[in-house]
């Protein structure tokens, strides 16, 4: 006969299993969130990709595993199955051959995540599926100036710890199309065009953005041109909200 006490005991020790193995946004020693950087350059390379790279390492040390590669072979159906998200981190040009392309996609489109950082936006220009997927392609840029970047949307984990009116120095880009223009994109924070020289974009300026491709998230920030950028705090922040929000991890909220 199965007594009450064998029921009970049964129960608490599937309770225990259940909670060993549940997985936890921040952490936990199980997790399997795992990011890849891509930094393969075909164009401008930017002397600020190893701090960056650092940079992702230890912003997201604890919560999710990191590797670096420039090794475009990697972009696979069973590489990149191994990933939680992607990461281009300054890109430029043409870096992945066709294969690789539909590797991606289908990655992207069947739920993993994408991160651009900067010259993400520079890269695979004639792939109109890679432009849609990042919302704008690079066109130009003005000197390395300060600026006013108009926070948009203080809600997302990206961008809830940034000020109203976040005053930085940076690389400011333009795009050839203005990406609030285009179905799905939700801008998070835009460039006051007033604040610097070179603005170009007509005084709508989006800077950081993202969008949903298939049941994949994507997310784009116009910033990190300058190796400094990467040792700012806010701005660390700002990479790690968005390179976990792509990987579907919530961060808790600071009281």
């Amino acid at each position: 006969m199965i007594t009450r006490a064998l029921i009970v005991g049964c129960a608490v020790l599937l309770g225990s299993c259940a909670q060993q193995t549940s997985p936890t946004a921040e952490g936990n020693s199980n997790s399997r969130v795992r990011v890849l950087v891509f930094s393969k350059t075909a164009g401008f390379r930017h002397r600020s990709i190893p701090v960056g790279i650092d940079c992702v390492r230890e912003v997201l040390a604890g919560t999710a595993e990191v590797e670096a590669t420039e090794d475009s072979s990697r972009f696979t159906d069973k590489e990149l199955a191994r990933f939680t998200a992607v990461v281009f981190l300054s890109t430029t040009g043409d870096v992945l051959d066709s294969s690789q392309q539909d590797a991606f996609r289908r990655f992207v489109e069947n739920g993993g995540g994408f991160a651009g950082i900067h010259a993400a936006s520079d890269t695979e220009h004639d792939w109109p599926w890679f432009t849609d997927m990042i919302g704008a392609r690079f066109i130009g840029h003005p000197p390395v100036q300060p600026a006013t970047i108009v926070v948009e949307d203080r809600t997302h984990e990206s961008t809830r710890m940034l000020p109203a009116r976040w005053q930085r120095t940076d690389e400011w880009y333009r795009f050839h199309r203005n990406p609030r223009s285009m179905d799905g994109i939700h801008v998070l924070a835009s460039l006051d065009e007033s604040t610097y020289q070179g603005g170009g974009m007509d005084g709508d300026h989006p800077c950081a953005w993202w969008r949903l491709m298939g049941r994949g998230r994507c997310w784009y920030t116009a910033g990190g041109h300058t190796e400094e950028s990467f040792q700012e705090p806010l701005f660390r922040d700002h990479l790690r909200g968005g390179i976990l929000w792509a990987c579907g991890v919530s961060i808790p909220q600071t009281p």
